[in-house]
């Protein structure tokens, strides 16, 4: 199963992966030192520095093109980034013990509670430093949270009706300019590839969350379409020349995950109406449905089949990834394809009950079968 003739294909390679990774643990001892007041904020950061050098170096040694940071800067994937926008407030989430004992994380309110604005550069100075220690020929990557989030969980009642009596296009255009803004400045300091990490759109594939939803007083039917055309917006601001791609999370705290179900009720909203360049989709289990959505993928963009668990330290079989792969391609074109692992390792600083050794494994497995399947 090789391509012949292959079309231009727009990610820096066929195997990819979403972003974060375990944290050592020399990096974590230093962040309970800063929280502490045991050590400076500038002495953590060199920490973090020594910390994202070596993952670069990691990720290149197995071969990977794409390059992140690990977000060894981040405590949260989503929290960290969107507190720095203006207007907006978050609280840290709570850890549930549910009764079987299990840990669950019981995800955060973004409250908009000002106009939603680009107060400062979130990303830049990191991002010039990943750039930095990234060899030439391989791209960094830098993964945020998408803008959805500041709508899901909270609804209408998440938003100040002072500052956004309507939401639409106030709210929705403000959010945007500051994505835009963000992006801009990261594209002058070099950035072509970035990954908005999403889970509100697979959230509203599990009929529990979909249900959560009307509660909230909003339709679970209408809300795709919205989110694509809210996404759509910060598309439209994105700099020439620079890769924009959307993740679509289940959950991936400790381990656990948060919902499930076929993508057939987002499928013709996030594939045919949404403008991004291509899509992480998580397919490591049943729980994600079968490939038949993926019909709705127009010419022209990618869907990364995120085939490999990360919450799991068992190997898959090259075998099985393999046969998934032409399954999915009776949906789509092979050349609209390509593979990563289902989710990061490590989405909050905690990360998953996974171990370093299976965390470098999975991704070798990665690289080795998109170099087998298409060459």
């Amino acid at each position: 199963m090789v391509l012949g003739n292959k079309s231009p294909f727009p990610l820096p390679s066929r195997a990819d992966h979403v972003g974060s990774f375990l944290r050592p643990k020399y990096l974590l001892s230093a962040r309970e030192q800063a929280e502490k007041g045991e050590i400076t904020q500038a002495q953590l950061r060199a920490v973090e520095d020594k910390a994202i050098s070596e993952i670069v170096r990691f990720q290149e040694d197995v071969g990977l093109k794409a390059i992140t940071d690990g977000e060894f800067r981040r405590t949260y994937f989503h929290i960290d980034f969107l507190e720095q926008l203006g207007g907006v407030k978050t609280e840290i989430p709570v850890t549930v013990i549910k009764p079987d004992g299990s840990q669950e994380l019981a995800p955060p309110v973004m409250r908009v509670i000002d106009k939603v604005r680009h107060v400062k550069d979130i990303q830049l100075a990191d991002f010039k430093y990943l750039k930095s220690q990234v060899s030439v020929g391989n791209t960094p990557k830098v993964s945020i949270p998408s803008p959805t989030m500041l709508h899901f969980r909270g609804g209408r009642d998440g938003i100040s009706k002072t500052h956004y009596p309507e939401l639409d296009p106030a709210f929705y255009q403000d959010v945007a300019n500051a994505y835009g803004d963000e992006l801009r400045s990261m594209a002058a300091a070099g950035s072509r590839y970035v990954q908005m990490d999403d889970t509100n759109l697979a959230y509203l594939c599990d009929d529990k969350m979909r249900e959560a939803a009307r509660q909230r007083g909003d339709d679970p039917d209408e809300l795709p379409h919205r989110y694509a055309s809210f996404i759509n917006r910060v598309v439209a601001q994105k700099p020439e020349g620079m890769i924009l791609a959307v993740h679509l999370c289940r959950g991936n705290f400790k381990s656990t995950w948060a919902a499930s179900g076929s993508y057939e009720p987002v499928a013709e909203a996030l594939l045919s109406e949404m403008n991004v360049d291509a899509y992480f989709l998580e397919y490591d289990n049943s729980r994600s449905g079968d490939f038949r959505p993926l019909r709705f993928l127009p010419k022209g963009k990618i869907v990364v089949l995120g085939l490999v668990t990360t919450k799991l330290g068992e190997l898959e079989s090259k075998d099985d990834l393999k046969r998934r792969i032409d399954e999915a391609a009776k949906y789509v074109p092979l050349e609209q394809l390509a593979l990563s692992p289902q989710c990061g390792f490590s989405s909050t600083v905690h990360g998953n009950d996974i171990a370093v050794e299976a965390q470098r494994a999975k991704l070798a497995l990665v690289v080795e079968t998109a170099r087998e399947v298409w060459g």
